[in-house]
């Protein structure tokens, strides 16, 4: 059984906070929440989404670490350091250990709930303040944020993925795009290619969108993935106050996309182009509902088991690094069919 909760515009008011802000609802016993729309993740939840395994083909929606090869954003590039286990006094070598050091937003992501705060407020999901000391004192960051390392608290993601492929919806509709503009898509949009495909969306369920993006940015040198994105323009879904309510209204528990933002960039207000500081449905999603965004994930081997199979739900599992007070994290994700 679903929980009951509001509408976007049933959500109590919450003082200086516009109207949407979902801080407070899943507040329990005194406790102020930090996992956000996962509660949604109940068992009975849970329990629905095991059934969606028929034919027990697993597909991995992780594009590899250090793919994007020169990273934005002034982000660390991916350093990968292979080591020798040897016994010198023997002249043994009987193994390796490898370290590795990277950004997390320069590949397949979940972004926490402390990623990205709300402007007009200053602050992140349920009102909290997160400092950088703060996250980097595992006692801290532990207990009382809602950083990744907090999901393994709940089990992490186990829930009933379902992937809107609009890459192949476009081609087969012929709508033409370039991932590397500000093309965006509308909740309706989004409806069409549900209906297209013959799925409904059910409460709980993580939706995942396909643009393309990982797979075009994939085929690139990295001075060509770096031209592509310059002028920081990438399709994805509108960034408007209409579209968090929509994804707020279908109690989605997360939403993620082979995109570098989920929403398209820039942001635009009345045809007028924003500062990337304005993304609407980061402030929205990660800031007022709790709602996870997963970023850059690789959809292309999903894509083409739910053609194959003509079936785009499937159970989805997640597991971020555990990592106190992670801001970020690779997904480590499946979709099990």
């Amino acid at each position: 059984m679903g929980l009951d909760l509001p509408s976007f515009d049933e959500l109590p008011p919450v003082e200086g906070m516009p109207q949407g802000c979902a801080w407070g609802v899943f507040d329990r016993d005194g406790e102020k929440d930090i996992f956000g729309t996962l509660n949604i993740l109940t068992h009975d939840v849970v329990k629905a989404a095991a059934q969606e395994v028929q034919d027990g083909i697993s597909v991995s929606l992780n594009w590899p670490i250090g793919s994007i090869k020169i990273p934005g954003f002034f982000r660390k590039s991916l350093t990968h350091k292979v080591m020798k286990l040897e016994d010198p006094s023997a002249d043994l070598h009987y193994g390796f250990d490898d370290e590795v050091e990277f950004n997390t937003q320069a590949s397949s992501q979940w972004d926490s709930l402390c990623h990205f705060m709300h402007l007009p407020s200053g602050k992140a999901y349920n009102g909290v303040t997160p400092t950088i000391a703060e996250m980097e004192d595992p006692a801290n960051a532990t207990q009382k944020l809602p950083t990744l390392d907090s999901w393994h608290k709940r089990g992490c993601i186990a829930g009933r993925g379902v992937l809107i492929d609009f890459k192949s919806y476009a081609d087969k509709h012929g709508i033409s795009y370039s991932p590397f503009t500000g093309f965006r898509i509308s909740p309706s949009d989004i409806e069409a290619v549900a209906v297209d495909q013959g799925v409904s969306f059910k409460q709980g369920d993580i939706l995942i969108i396909r643009f393309g993006v990982t797979e075009a940015l994939g085929k690139m040198t990295g001075a060509k993935q770096a031209a592509a994105m310059g002028s920081v323009s990438v399709c994805g879904v509108e960034g408007t106050v209409e579209m968090a309510r929509w994804l707020w209204n279908h109690h989605f528990a997360a939403i993620a996309s082979d995109n570098l933002a989920v929403e398209a960039m820039p942001p635009m207000e009345n045809g007028d182009v924003l500062p990337l500081t304005n993304l609407v449905l980061h402030q929205w999603c990660l800031g007022l509902f709790g709602m996870p965004l997963g970023e850059l994930w690789d959809l292309k081997a999903l894509a083409e088991v739910c053609k194959e199979k003509m079936r785009y739900s499937f159970l989805l599992t997640s597991a971020p690094l555990n990592v106190p007070g992670a801001v970020g994290s690779p997904p480590n994700a499946i979709a099990i069919l």
